[in-house]
């Protein structure tokens, strides 16, 4: 095993399936930087404010629904690693089926959600009216953005980085190029900023669509007689659903905490909440950039799994969590001897870069405390353990995150970004503790599976 470790062909093959991961995953907080450096440059801070309370709304909505993405990459790494090539089909049929079954519940229900979500959020009645005309322009990508996990998951499960890097650097780029162009270029403000992201995920769909049928056509994947059939059975899809219960309460808990962030930061007033937004784009680059490992983790152990291969599921785990805890210093320095001129290119309102500097020192922290939490549910992600994803998310939440921010309450943002850090921190440990367990146990890789290493993890 530790010869293995030491192999530089296993640490290549871990950056075949992360770097791209890593680079196309960029694009999505670098677009959320583009959102907030266009609307952070308007006269009003309300502006800045109304689209990071939108954004967190069709967020929550979006991400809540993950899941998708997540079940059919561990689903489709699985297939690969056993050589069923129907079962690989049916992973990604099934998946599309409840991606568009929920796009048309989500239009249905529209109003009443974003009454809610609204009658949650408080803030000025500035934001709440500039975040009202985001949110019912973004609503509409909802069919294509829930097809774009399904068809990424797909991609990603069949050890191909280089499709879904295409699909997000699209995706993304068209995004940022057509927000600087209707915000900036023709002065739509917010609903520039959300029509654009419509158009841009119906591009990257279209995308998608290409790159699945040329992967099929690869692999010569068809339906055979009686396809159908079998896709469509239900104890098929009450499996599927059930996985997919497990993962939707864990997304449920941590969109909870940031959806928190936002809604509070808003009843501290409008400064705190546009540099918790600002704040928040760093966050989002650490945790896409390590996500890219953990995107690599989900295909590496899953194929495993799907091989019945004890030795190659552990390497893929060792890899990924050295390679997480490098890219995690790497994001430390940067915050640390760059956050302050990176504060400054967002925004030019003079309160809210002073807001985001007395808050810096969090986010400097904050990848240090959080790698280890981004490969652990990539492990668990690909070996389709909801149940202890679900557990351990709940435990962080209700336990830890909540639990210190209602301590912490006197401190102010303060004490929101320490219930932060502290959750952050939580996940990793207890993810960790029930990696061990299932380890010692045997539970990802049984006994009687082959205890091999192979040339291809």
């Amino acid at each position: 095993m530790w010869s293995s470790f030491l192999d530089r062909a296993r640490h290549r093959q871990v950056f075949a399936l992360a770097l791209p991961m890593v680079l196309s995953n960029i694009t999505v907080p670098l677009l959320g930087l583009v959102d907030t450096i266009v609307i952070g440059h308007l006269e009003h801070a309300y502006y800045l404010g109304g689209v990071a309370v939108g954004a967190t709304i069709i967020s929550l909505t979006f991400w809540l629904l993950g899941f998708l993405r997540m079940s059919t990459t561990g689903l489709a790494a699985q297939a690969v690693g056993a050589g069923d090539g129907e079962r690989l089909l049916q992973v990604l049929a099934r998946g599309l089926l409840l991606a568009w079954g929920l796009a048309l519940m989500i239009l249905l229900a529209q109003q009443p959600l974003m009454d809610l979500a609204f009658w949650l959020v408080g803030g000025s009645s500035e934001v709440q009216h500039h975040g009202r005309d985001y949110v019912m322009i973004r609503i509409w990508s909802a069919p294509a953005a829930l097809t774009n996990l399904v068809l990424l998951g797909w991609l990603l499960g069949n050890q191909n980085a280089r499709a879904p890097m295409l699909l997000l650097i699209l995706g993304n780029g068209a995004n940022i190029l057509l927000d600087i162009w209707f915000v900036l270029g023709l002065g739509w403000q917010v609903k520039g900023a959300a029509a654009a992201s419509v158009l841009a995920d119906y591009l990257a769909m279209a995308l998608g669509a290409w790159l699945v049928w040329k992967t099929l056509q690869a692999r010569d994947s068809r339906p055979v007689p009686g396809f159908w059939q079998r896709t469509l059975h239900l104890a098929a899809f009450k499996q599927l659903l059930g996985l997919n219960r497990d993962i939707f309460i864990r997304a449920l808990c941590l969109q909870l905490t940031f959806a928190f962030m936002t809604f509070q930061g808003a009843r501290l007033g409008d400064e705190v909440l546009a540099a918790n937004a600002v704040l928040m784009n760093f966050l989002m680059f650490i945790s896409f950039g390590l996500d890219g490992f953990a995107y690599a983790v989900e295909a590496m152990v899953g194929k495993a799994v799907g091989e019945r291969n004890r030795a190659g599921f552990r390497l893929a785990c060792g890899l990924n969590l050295f390679w997480g805890g490098v890219v995690a210093v790497l994001f430390t320095l940067v915050f640390a001897l760059a956050g302050e001129p990176l504060i400054g290119l967002i925004t030019d309102i003079a309160a809210v870069r002073s807001q985001a500097s007395q808050y810096l020192p969090w986010l400097v922290l904050m990848p240090l405390a959080a790698c280890w939490c981004f490969i652990l549910d990539g492990i668990f992600i690909g070996t389709t353990r909801g149940r202890e994803m679900r557990d351990m998310m709940l435990l962080s939440t209700a336990g830890v995150f909540f639990p210190v921010w209602w301590l912490a309450q006197g401190w102010g943002n303060h004490g929101l970004w320490l219930a932060m850090l502290c959750f952050m921190l939580a996940r990793g440990l207890t993810l960790g503790w029930a990696w061990w367990r299932l380890e010692a146990r045997q539970g990802f890789v049984g006994h009687d599976d082959v205890t091999r290493e192979t040339n291809d993890v």
